[in-house]
């Protein structure tokens, strides 16, 4: 498939996560589509089926095998491709470490804000001769992230309070879903130093990842709903009390948060079917472009015009 806009379908949710996210009991007509984009190409094929009445596209973020580090995902190109398929809504699942005691491994954060701290990746469809500004005050859909938070609780989270930092008496560990919070997006590939988690902390940062920030960005200005749902799976190395982070304790915790993830996305399908969008994410570049139309080069016009078309 070369691509092309197929038009925007409400009942659909495009998932940026890791290999398995996509793999539902009673998920029917499951096909891998390959999807050419002017970005190059995605991190491998998109899987798309469907559940209860509702359309699932999925990308592994990493690609198969988890061959990418996060600084080497082409992310234009991904959500670009889940354009193309229709996509109007997408939630990113991804592993995050804890920079609060009150937010510990096994938790969910419906993550709200963003500090972006990379430097090594494309973020922004514009340049190239054209030039735009996308609002990003608030990064995330919250009509989406309600949607998602309902099932979260409904299949068995506790639902902290905003702000709260810490629950007292619960007894079963990292079954919290945590609305809002702030998730500190670094380049990586290493894990933090101690200097740097202490510093997040001062920020007020609540969690800390390598790809949310990007996705979140791209995805407003490619005007699609997007939901972060981070999956802790770590006390970043600032907790005294905990183990400094290694990848192998992290994979012990996130194999769990992905059976949990699969659940909350099983859930939420169902739930875009006949909802349509009543937020400003379907019109967010609307008043973006500030280059004067003809002033947009051929290439740039053809480059942009499944995403923009009807602006320019």
């Amino acid at each position: 498939m070369t691509g092309g806009f197929f038009g925007g379908d409400e009942n659909a949710l495009g998932v940026l996560g890791g290999s398995g996210l996509y793999d539902l009991d009673g998920m029917a007509d499951v096909r891998e589509e390959t999807v050419e984009t002017p970005f190059g190409p995605p991190s491998g094929p998109l899987v798309t089926g469907t559940l209860g009445g509702a359309r699932l596209v999925f990308i592994a973020r990493h690609g198969r095998g988890h061959r990418l580090l996060p600084s080497e995902i082409n992310y234009r190109a991904n959500v670009h491709a889940l354009r193309q398929l229709g996509v109007q809504r997408v939630l990113s699942v991804s592993a995050v470490g804890s920079l609060r005691e009150g937010i510990e491994p096994g938790d969910l954060v419906l993550v709200d804000q963003f500090i972006d701290k990379t430097y090594r990746r494309a973020s922004t469809f514009f340049g190239d001769g054209v030039v735009g500004h996308v609002s990003f005050a608030d990064p995330v859909c919250a009509d989406l992230s309600t949607v998602v938070a309902e099932t979260a609780v409904a299949d068995g989270f506790l639902d902290a309070a905003p702000g709260e930092r810490k629950r007292v008496g619960i007894p079963q560990r990292g079954r919290r879903l945590h609305r809002g919070g702030t998730y500190v997006c670094m380049e990586g590939p290493q894990f933090s130093t101690r200097a740097e988690s202490d510093l997040h902390r001062a920020w007020g940062a609540d969690t800390i990842g390598m790809t949310a920030a990007t996705e979140a960005k791209l995805c407003r200005e490619a005007e699609l709903c997007f939901v972060s749902l981070a999956l802790v799976t770590d006390f970043d190395c600032w907790h005294a009390e905990e183990e400094a982070v290694t990848a192998a304790a992290v994979v012990q915790v996130l194999l769990a948060n992905v059976a949990r993830a699969k659940e909350i996305v099983r859930g939420t399908l169902p739930k875009l079917r006949g909802r349509p969008r009543a937020c400003a994410c379907g019109h967010a570049a609307q008043s973006a472009i500030m280059t004067a139309r003809d002033a947009i080069p051929a290439a740039a016009r053809e480059r942009l015009r499944v995403l923009y078309g009807r602006y320019l």
